[in-house]
């Protein structure tokens, strides 16, 4: 396995870090400015003008889509080609990934809606994705069961004639509160008799059918994540969509998740490294330059093991993740299926950890508004529960892993 960057691995890195100094990380300052004036004007579910100004920017220099490996829709990027890319665009996940147009769940959506969908689905909720017009939400989470198995979900999809009709309760679904959310793919059972894992199947369904209730935005830690398209309690009664709508064949919805899922696992982890690796970039600038009992913090000793360890820690995650990317380029997501849930595993809590040990040399500012660890902190906790908590990625690995001697 060759993890080098290629020749175009790194014109596209070097191009992108010059964004980030030159646009980005000038940006952040005006876009909290710009969020704090949202809120106080009550549209803190909208999108900060900064936001749609460094997109611009960013199409205009090529770094989009870099996610996508069709080459019919996106950059045409390997996941090895893309990992350093995702890395660098995690060190402001406020900001850098949305400017890409490299923002979950819109990046799922288009994978789901490239592979699965068909020619008309495309050309009328694909297209104006990809060139970042409108945003979208992916509705399969339930407040009611345990959403971890997917299998438990009650919303139902029910054909009548030539419609289906979607009757349900969602939340957590990522993108709804965003006013340029137009489309949502619905995850629900549209034949509860049959084999568990052929029950369900997802279909799209335009924000503005009759039926449709975004009942409120959820918040995570406190923040709403409105710059991200929050995420929403949804209501769907009796809500009548095309049969068209149906996205693949009657009963292939669970399949349909766990491919969409894989490669936002290792996105969210390419991207968490990028987070961990300013949290410790800013824990050094303050041992530098913080004195504590009359030295230094960096000649703390506690605080040398902090960023040792987190440098350890760091490096060993970026390598199994750039281990789990070649093996999806090279024998695709079921053969690196134990990869991905391995880097899902241990790439949150390295971050989580790295970022708490940096909130930690900040002391009380480390946990305020004034830096971004707090929010980078909330961000890596909540990637232990999304696209499937710890303990269900554990215990499926482990059971992987028992087959050997079974």
């Amino acid at each position: 396995m060759d993890f080098t960057p290629d020749a175009r691995t790194e014109e596209l890195s070097k191009e992108l870090l010059a964004f980030m100094d030159e646009r980005v990380y000038p940006a952040e300052p005006v876009f909290a400015e710009q969020v704090a004036g949202l809120h106080s004007a009550g549209k803190g579910w909208s999108r900060p003008p900064v936001t749609a100004e460094l997109k611009e920017e960013a199409r205009a220099r090529g770094l989009w889509n870099l996610f996508l490996p069709d080459k019919r829709h996106g950059a045409g990027l390997t996941n090895l080609q893309y990992a350093p890319l995702a890395e660098i665009t995690g060190r402001s996940p406020m900001l850098a990934p949305e400017a890409l147009n490299c923002a979950a769940p819109d990046t799922g959506n288009m994978e789901l809606l490239a592979e699965f969908g068909n020619q008309e689905q495309q050309e009328r909720w694909l297209t104006p994705l990809l060139e970042g017009r409108i945003r979208s939400a992916f509705c399969m989470t339930e407040p009611d069961v345990a959403s971890s198995d997917a299998t438990n979900i009650t919303t139902r999809i029910e054909r009548d004639g030539d419609s289906y009709v979607v009757n349900g309760r969602k939340w957590w679904s990522s993108g709804a509160m965003d006013p340029a959310c137009e489309i949502f793919i619905v995850m629900g059972k549209t034949d509860p008799g049959a084999e568990r894992h052929r029950q369900q199947s997802m279909v799209l369904v335009p924000r503005d059918t009759p039926g449709v209730t975004v009942r409120r935005g959820m918040t995570v830690m406190g923040y709403d994540d409105g710059p991200h398209g929050g995420h929403a309690e949804v209501d769907f009664q009796d809500v009548r969509v095309p049969a068209g709508n149906l996205i693949g064949e009657p009963g292939t919805g669970f399949a349909i998740a766990q491919a969409r899922l894989g490669p936002g696992r290792i996105h969210h982890c390419m991207r968490l490294i990028g987070m961990a690796e300013r949290a410790l970039e800013l824990m050094c600038r303050r041992a530098v330059d913080r004195v504590a009992f009359g030295k230094p913090l960096a000649e703390q000793g506690v605080v040398q093991e902090w960023i040792a360890e987190s440098r350890v820690r760091i490096e060993q995650a970026r390598l199994l993740v750039l281990k789990t990317a070649w093996l999806m380029d090279n024998v695709g997501n079921k053969g690196a299926h134990s990869e991905i849930q391995a880097i899902k595993i241990i790439t949150p809590l390295m971050a989580e950890w790295v970022i708490d040990k940096s909130i930690q040399a900040y002391g009380g500012g480390g946990v305020s508004q004034d830096f971004p660890l707090a929010q980078l902190w909330a961000q890596a906790r909540t990637l232990r529960l999304a696209d499937g908590p710890d303990e269900v990625h554990r215990r499926s690995l482990a059971r992987q892993e028992l087959k050997k001697y079974r």
